[in-house]
């Protein structure tokens, strides 16, 4: 099964570091960012664990709760687990899915056959409160992820997502954002008051609505 932009996150239930849960019901009305690693006591999965408790804060502000899954069984997960918290200077409390049977990697399509047949790739899926997948990134195993990017595509999807707009190239929190192209001119001080500058016809900026 590929999952794409648009689709609807199947829901599950497994067992995790947090006790047992059913996606949709832990989910509520929160975001989720979930990501996948090959397996348990990996150095570079280790890091980005680690780096994840780090961003504990980071993510709650954005009302996003984060679930990561290995092959591994609970057991292994929460050896490693101690390894993490040492090595970061962190405490996981997040969740981990045990998934030794490979269901809910196969269902996310998790595990690409051409890389590996068994370990799954660093996938991570943006999913809204509306159990839609809003955005994904894929990495192979050998490159470890870059949460500053994860954040920044956390904050451009929940932003365009309110506003209707479009962020351009390298945007942070805070710059200009797009207007869209098939708005006219004469609607747009309604939507945006704060005003708007035109480069192409196609390509207006304005302030960052909520800022």
């Amino acid at each position: 099964m590929s999952l794409k932009i648009g689709d609807t996150a199947p829901d599950f239930s497994a067992q995790t570091t947090e006790g047992n849960i059913s996606f949709y019901e832990w989910l509520g009305n929160n975001w989720a960012i979930l990501y996948s690693h090959p397996g348990d006591y990996t150095p570079i999965c280790t890091t980005e664990l680690g780096r994840t408790a780090q961003l504990k804060d980071e993510f709650a502000k954005r009302n996003a709760k984060v679930l990561a899954i290995s092959v591994d069984d609970l057991q292994s997960h929460q050896g490693w687990i101690k390894d993490i918290n040492e090595t970061a200077g962190t405490n996981v409390e997040f969740p981990i899915i045990a998934d030794p049977d490979k269901k809910i990697c196969q269902l996310y399509g998790m595990i690409h056959e051409k890389a590996s047949a068994s370990a799954t790739v660093r996938s991570v899926y943006f999913i809204d409160p509306d159990k839609k997948i809003k955005a994904t990134i894929t990495y192979p195993a050998s490159t470890g992820r870059n949460f500053s990017e994860i954040l920044r595509v956390l904050d451009s999807l929940q932003l365009t997502s309110r506003f209707g707009v479009g962020t351009p190239v390298d945007w942070e929190y805070g710059q200009e954002v797009v207007i869209p192209a098939a708005m006219k001119n004469e609607d747009i001080p309604a939507k945006f008051p704060k005003g708007y500058r035109e480069v192409k016809s196609y390509l207006r900026y304005t302030a960052q609505p909520d800022k």
